[in-house]
C-alpha cells in the first residue's frame, strides 16, 4: 500500500462510508427506534459529504465532463434500485414511486440545484458564465425525456388511466435509452468542450486547489471505491429511515407524494453539495453538467430500468404526471431555457429557479 493511501485511511472521509456501510448493515431489517434514527441520520450525513469528497477526486484525475458524468450515473443507479426495492411488493400503494421520484428529481436537479448555484455564483462574481451551446443541448435532453416518459402517459388511450401499454413502455425505455446514449456519446467525445467549465478573460486564477497535482491511480481507484460504497450506504440508509417518514406523511395527512420528494432529496444531497462548490469556484458550467446530467440519467436509466422490473413487480405503473405537475414542468422548460440562451445568468434567474422549486416543494405538501 502505497504511502498516499495511507495517508488516505486517516481521513474523515475514509471511515465515514465505512461507518455508514456497518450502520447499514447492523440496521437492516431492523425496527428503528427514535435515537437509531437520527444516528442513522448522522451517518447518512456523513456518507453524503464523503461522496461530495471523492467524487470531487475522481473529477480532478479524468477531468471535465467525465468527473461530473461519474457522480450522475452512481446516483442514479443506485436510485433506480432504491425504487425497485420499495416498489417491489408493494402492489397499488406504490404504484406512483417511480413518477413521483423521478419528477421530483427533474424539479430538484433543473430548479433546486441550478438555482442555488446560480445564486452562488452570482453572489461572489455578480454575473455567472457558462457554455450555453452544452448546457442549451442538455435542458433540450431533458425536457424531450421528461415528456415523452412522464407527460405522454396521462394522454395516451390505448391503456385506462395515466398509464403506458405494454408497448408503449417498451418504446418509451428504448427510446430513452438511446437519447441519454447519444447525449453521453456527445457530451464526452465529440463536443466536450461545450462542456467544459468557460473561462472568464482576465479573471483571477482559479484556486481551492484548481491547479493542484491530480491525484495518482491508486488514490483515484480508492476513491472510486468509496464513492460507490458511500453512495451505496446513502441509498441504503435513505431507504431505512424511509419508514419513519412515510409514517410521519401519513399522520400528517399529507399527499403520497411527498416520500418521493423527501427521499429525493437525500439521494440527491451530494450532487447538489458538488455543484454549490463548483459554482463557488467560479465552474458554473460544472455545476449545471451535473444538474442536467443527473435529471437526463435519472429519466433514461429509471425509467428503462423500472420497465424491465415491471414484468414481475406487482400492481399498475402509473407515469403520467397530474395537471399541476404538468404546468410546473411547462414553467421550468420554459425558464430554464431563458437562462442557458444567453450563456450569463444573474441573481434574478436563480431566484426565479429557486421560486419555482419552492412552488414545486409547498404543493407536493398542500397540492
Amino acid at each position: 500500500m502505497s504511502s498516499s493511501v495511507v495517508g488516505l485511511t486517516r481521513q474523515w472521509t475514509t471511515w465515514a462510508p465505512v461507518v455508514a456501510g456497518v450502520a447499514l448493515g447492523v440496521g437492516w431489517g431492523q425496527d428503528l427506534a427514535g435515537f437509531a434514527v437520527a444516528v442513522i441520520g448522522l451517518c447518512l450525513l456523513g456518507a453524503v459529504l464523503a461522496a461530495v469528497h471523492h467524487a470531487e477526486v475522481i473529477a480532478h484525475r479524468v477531468g471535465e465532463p467525465f468527473g461530473s458524468l461519474v457522480l450522475a450515473v452512481a446516483v442514479t443507479v443506485i436510485e433506480v434500485g432504491l425504487i425497485v426495492t420499495l416498489m417491489a411488493g408493494g402492489g397499488e400503494k406504490t404504484s406512483t414511486y417511480a413518477r413521483d421520484t423521478v419528477f421530483a428529481a427533474v424539479m430538484i436537479t433543473c430548479n433546486g440545484i441550478v438555482g442555488l448555484s446560480l445564486l452562488v455564483a452570482a453572489l461572489r462574481n455578480r454575473v455567472a458564465v457558462f457554455n450555453a451551446e452544452g448546457s442549451g443541448g442538455a435542458l433540450a435532453t431533458v425536457c424531450t425525456l421528461a415528456t415523452m416518459t412522464l407527460v405522454m402517459p396521462t394522454f395516451t388511450t390505448s391503456h385506462p388511466g395515466p398509464e403506458f401499454s405494454s408497448a408503449q413502455l417498451a418504446f418509451s425505455a428504448v427510446a430513452s435509452l438511446c437519447v441519454y446514449g447519444l447525449f453521453v456519446a456527445v457530451q464526452t467525445v465529440r463536443h466536450r468542450d461545450y462542456f467544459l467549465p468557460v473561462r472568464r478573460l482576465g479573471g483571477e486564477p482559479e484556486s481551492d486547489g484548481e491547479h493542484a497535482a491530480p491525484p495518482t491511480r491508486s488514490e483515484t481507484w480508492w476513491s472510486l471505491g468509496l464513492l460507490l460504497l458511500a453512495l451505496v450506504a446513502v441509498v441504503g440508509l435513505a431507504k431505512l429511515v424511509s419508514p419513519t417518514i412515510e409514517d410521519a406523511v401519513e399522520s400528517a395527512g399529507l399527499p403520497k407524494a411527498v416520500v418521493g420528494v423527501v427521499i429525493a432529496l437525500m439521494v440527491l444531497l451530494p450532487e447538489t453539495l458538488a455543484a454549490v462548490r463548483a459554482a463557488r469556484r467560479d465552474r458554473m458550467q460544472t455545476s449545471l453538467n451535473l444538474a442536467y446530467g443527473s435529471a437526463i440519467a435519472s429519466i433514461g436509466l429509471t425509467i428503462p430500468a423500472i420497465a424491465l422490473a415491471s414484468v414481475w413487480l406487482s400492481g399498475p405503473l402509473v407515469l403520467g404526471l397530474g395537471a399541476v405537475h404538468m404546468v410546473l414542468l411547462v414553467l421550468t422548460a420554459v425558464v430554464s431555457a431563458l437562462t442557458v440562451v444567453p450563456g450569463r445568468a444573474t441573481l434574478l434567474q436563480g431566484g426565479v429557479h429557486l421560486a419555482i422549486f419552492a412552488g414545486f416543494v409547498f404543493l407536493s405538501f398542500s397540492p
